[in-house]
């Protein structure tokens, strides 16, 4: 599978959540281009290795999808190491190998990426073949009917066979009515059963276009040398025009919904989120900061509420996490998960959970609580300074969701800035009944799950 997992959420989900984004950086020195084709370039220079990271994001995802071709981009994000006329399948791998570098490529429910790490002078090698695929994919149907068969297969590894990955999927189903996030990023398995070559070609020509990508290099390079190298290679492809969405703004949502999984598992499980908003739709801009802060309240650290009182105090359950992506798109949801502990039941987890949610609409947090929260968060910045892929990623999503990448060098402060009644306003806000979707776990007998053997075309990449 060509896909990198941005951030766990119980293995799960991805996005940034556990309160703590991994966009929380220092300021950031980075060079902005724009090529004549509206390709544009992100440079962060940084010269404490002799490595770089190329990044090439495209501006299309699961939420760009409409029913009966959910998983399009994904399988597309697997086709794009199946050739071009002058790189044969499998040999786009071969070479960055060759040149001591590893890629991948990673879909997510906004955007497609796909990356290069290598050694500072083999960038170019990296350049000249992405360029090349960018619109000279050939998409061989020999090669599609058996990729499709591959992602097939690890949405049953993935989804089908993994019990909170299938709840999760059903729990999106349920939160959401119009909000493209309703669907799986891999698609629903009888959108992939009907899936043909021409539905990829189509969609890479809609979307696969220098006006709707951002390419961000980040590591020991020199900026306008990277510039340069920019135009010789992606500067000569012409640009096309990009597909228009139609606005898809979720409708108000009426009152608590819930949902019921009932399939194979050990153990019971429960999920539960309330939608709230995101940075590129939210009104009042402190509230996203305020929501995050709020996640690092409940579970940013061993010494949050959830693990601290109900994890080791009360017993109640084993483990319970939050999770909150405020980089997105659309309005995203405000998650707990948690697994009730031997002799407690879902219904137990939830009542302690929703004790604590109304403990911080009731009572702001301390000023002490509120600084240990705030001093995680420069913590984690300082640890993810260290990675140049994670600089990069950084830049790359802010502009593939339609925020600016400058919003990076905000982040810190932003989050200094919340108070404690902030944080007590947004749980009063949003965490309430009617917005609010549950899904829970009821565990079957793990006698009736057939066992399955892999296919043998599916390989990991």
């Amino acid at each position: 599978m060509r896909r990198y997992q941005l951030i766990l959420f119980s293995g799960l989900l991805t996005g940034s959540l556990f309160g703590v984004s991994f966009l929380a950086q220092a300021k950031s020195n980075v060079h902005e281009y724009e090529l004549s084709n509206g390709l544009k370039l992100l440079v962060k220079e940084d010269h404490r290795a002799p490595v770089v990271v190329s990044q090439v994001w495209y501006k299309v995802g699961g939420s760009s999808e409409y029913s009966g071709i959910t998983g399009v981009s994904h399988v597309l994000e697997h086709m794009m190491f199946k050739g071009t006329e002058k790189i044969k399948p499998g040999d786009f791998s071969k070479i960055i190998k060759e040149n001591g570098g590893r890629d991948n490529a990673f879909t997510g429910k906004d955007y497609t990426a796909y990356f290069q790490l290598l050694e500072k002078s083999r960038l170019e090698v990296s350049f000249k073949m992405e360029a090349d695929r960018m619109r000279n994919l050939i998409l061989p149907e020999k090669e599609f009917s058996k990729e499709i068969e591959v992602v097939k297969e690890e949405r049953r590894m993935r989804t089908d066979d993994k019990p909170r990955s299938l709840t999760y999927e059903q729990f999106n189903s349920t939160a959401y009515d119009n909000n493209p996030y309703k669907n799986p990023i891999i698609g629903w398995m009888n959108d992939l059963d009907n899936m043909n070559v021409a539905d990829l070609r189509q969609w890479y020509e809609m979307w696969y276009t220098p006006n709707n990508a951002t390419v961000v290099v980040a590591g020991d390079v020199n900026a306008d040398e990277v510039y340069e190298l920019a135009k010789k290679h992606f500067g000569p492809i012409a640009r096309h025009e990009v597909a228009t969405l139609k606005p898809r703004q979720e409708r108000k949502q009426l009152g608590p919904r819930r949902v019921v999984v009932r399939t194979p598992a050990q153990v019971p499980y429960l999920l539960m989120g309330y939608k709230v908003p995101v940075l590129r739709t939210v009104k009042e801009d402190w509230e996203p900061y305020a929501l995050e802060v709020l996640a690092g309240v409940l579970s940013g650290s061993g010494s949050s509420r959830l693990p601290k009182i109900l994890v080791r105090e009360k017993q109640i359950v084993v483990n319970a996490d939050v999770g909150y992506n405020m980089h997105a798109k659309y309005d995203e949801m405000f998650l707990f998960d948690a697994t009730p502990a031997q002799g407690k039941s879902v219904k137990q987890a939830e009542q302690a959970i929703l004790e604590q949610i109304e403990e911080l609409k009731k009572n702001t947090v301390s000023d002490a609580e509120l600084d240990r929260i705030k001093a995680q968060v420069i913590a984690s910045d300082v640890y993810e300074k260290d990675s140049v892929f994670y600089q990069a990623m950084i830049l790359g999503t802010l502009e593939t969701v339609g925020l600016n990448w400058k919003m990076a060098d905000d982040y810190l402060d932003k989050i200094k800035l919340v108070t404690a009644e902030q944080v007590q306003q947004v749980a009063q806000k949003y965490l309430i009944d009617d917005q609010l979707t549950v899904a829970v776990l009821e565990p079957q007998s793990m006698a009736s799950k057939t066992a399955r053997q892999p296919n043998p075309n599916s390989t990991r990449h």
